[in-house]
């Protein structure tokens, strides 16, 4: 988990918002509040990590709009969506627009804090792979046409001879240039550049 996460808690009731404040405080995480999803919105746009608490049924915006937003937004933080009892068509409903979880009032501490941080574990992992994935496509863009059609042929699993044929060029040359995308891939393998081509989509995983 991130140590500079933060828990953003949205909910119009005073009592619940103080007591998720005190219990993630308590587990040293920190927190900010809001007693309205539009106060929340506000800010949003400035907000960089963490994950997002939110009762479902709230005045002018509820929960489930705040979700629409949330997507609309492109923001990539998850949301803990709480409900109360007999709202599991809301709560359903919030999973298929993009909810991380839902939790039904009153909930157990214990539960409430475990959805938090697997959360903001899931949030820091894709924030790690879409670094990586970055770097990887900023590779990509340094390599030469030719050198993307031998890219192409490796992670197609064809070899050097067969790749040599179809550019219409010799495998000397081929090996040429699977040395020179190998450096600028910065790969140590063909198994680490197959891996790159995967996670920058240039090989379907599927």
């Amino acid at each position: 988990m991130a140590s500079d996460a933060v828990v953003h808690v949205i909910d119009d009731d005073d009592a619940v918002r103080q007591s998720l404040e005190f219990l993630l405080r308590t587990a040293e995480v920190e927190v900010c509040t809001y007693a309205s999803a539009a106060a929340f919105l506000d800010v949003l746009p400035t907000l960089r990590s963490g994950c997002i608490i939110t009762d479902v049924r709230m005045p002018d915006v509820s929960g489930i709009d705040l979700l629409r937003r949330i997507q609309a937004l492109q923001i990539m933080m998850p949301v803990i969506v709480i409900t109360g009892h007999g709202d599991v068509p809301l709560a359903v409903e919030a999973m298929k627009i993009g909810a991380a979880d839902f939790l039904e009032k009153p909930f157990d501490d214990d539960a409430l804090l475990a959805s938090v941080r697997s959360a903001l574990n899931q949030q820091e992992s894709d924030s790690q792979r879409n670094a990586e994935r970055a770097e990887i496509n900023d590779r990509l863009a340094t390599l030469s046409n030719r050198e993307r059609d031998v890219l192409n042929g490796l992670v197609a699993g064809f070899p050097n001879k067969t790749i040599a044929y179809d550019l219409g060029i010799s495998p000397r040359t081929v090996e040429i240039y699977r040395a020179n995308l190998m450096t600028k891939m910065e790969a140590a393998s063909l198994s680490d550049l197959v891996r790159m081509a995967m996670i920058a989509g240039v090989l379907d995983k599927a």
